[in-house]
């Protein structure tokens, strides 16, 4: 099909698709129809519908997760099928990003500029977030409450053991963080088999750091509900949990653009971004594992 790029310099004010106007410093011919070139280096962004979806999924997944905690039949169906929904709409919502940037051009410099600075403070916002958890746990541990026995952990509550399945999450958590820096500086300097190889890397350790999370779970003697312990417990290893799952997710399509040669050694703020999220992960489980696991845990309970 003939495809002709011509440069009107008369005309100064256009209109796209969309029906919105921008000032332009031409217009492109393609296919007979006359599509505006703006003037700014700024992404106008479509209408989209995955930011109000995604924030009823989440909504039911929390609903979901609080009929589990209080022993419903169907809880647990609820939040799995929550999760398959989760999965399912960030997916389509990355889909729509990457035709953005990857065959759109939308993604110019000033672009990835705000959007890293996005990523940046979504992450100070959760920084704060498992603050508030880690402020729940240590005012409980701190000073406990006569209620509780007066002691850390309270009395008829075996902690879990630091130095088992803990201690490999850490080893695996840490170990994908430096594959995945591995993955990162190997796209920087275009060494595109060592980028893909660091990637898989970090997805699998990610998936075995989830599997051993899960059967933790099973094997612990205490829920949510025994006392302020496995609520703090359960609070802080399971939003983190939520957390590597998302990661997962965001790493997985970072190197599925990786491997399709959808990024480049200078563009590619949407793979950023997602080890820039793995490495606070990382850097919230040590925090978790020091003060849960290893000093929240040396009292007997007995």
């Amino acid at each position: 099909m003939l495809c002709k790029n011509i440069y009107n310099n008369s005309k100064s004010v256009v209109s796209n698709k969309r029906g919105l106007y921008y000032k332009t410093i031409g217009s492109m011919v393609v296919n007979n129809s006359t599509v505006g070139l703006p003037s700014h280096p700024y992404h106008i962004v479509d209408q989209s519908p995955w930011p109000i979806a995604l924030s009823c999924v989440l909504l039911s997944l929390t609903i979901s997760a609080v009929l589990s905690f209080h022993g419903y039949v169907m809880g647990d169906l609820f939040i799995l099928c929550s999760f398959i929904l989760l999965i399912w709409g960030m997916s389509l919502w990355f889909k729509d990003i990457i035709i953005e940037a990857s065959y759109l051009g939308a993604h110019t410099d000033k672009v990835q500029k705000g959007i890293s600075l996005g990523v940046v403070l979504f992450i100070v916002s959760e920084v704060f977030f498992f603050l508030s958890i880690f402020w729940a746990y240590f005012h409980s541990s701190l000073a406990p409450a006569i209620e509780i026995g007066s002691e850390w952990p309270p009395k008829g509550i075996e902690p879990v053991d630091a130095s088992e399945v803990p201690t490999a999450n850490t080893t695996i958590l840490l170990s994908s963080g430096s594959s995945v820096t591995v993955a990162h500086h190997s796209l920087v300097d275009q060494l595109i088999d060592w980028a893909n190889n660091g990637a898989v890397a970090t997805v699998i350790m990610a998936l075995f750091f989830t599997l051993l999370q899960v059967m933790e779970y099973f094997g612990v003697s205490y829920t949510i509900t025994d006392s302020v312990y496995g609520s703090a417990f359960y609070m802080g290893t399971g939003f983190h949990g939520l957390h590597v799952i998302i990661g997962t997710v965001f790493l997985l399509v970072g190197a599925l653009r990786v491997y399709t040669y959808q990024v480049t050694n200078t563009h590619h703020v949407g793979v950023e971004s997602g080890i820039l999220y793995w490495h606070f992960v990382d850097v919230v489980w040590l925090f978790l594992f020091g003060a849960v696991y290893f000093w929240g845990g040396q009292g007997k309970g007995e």
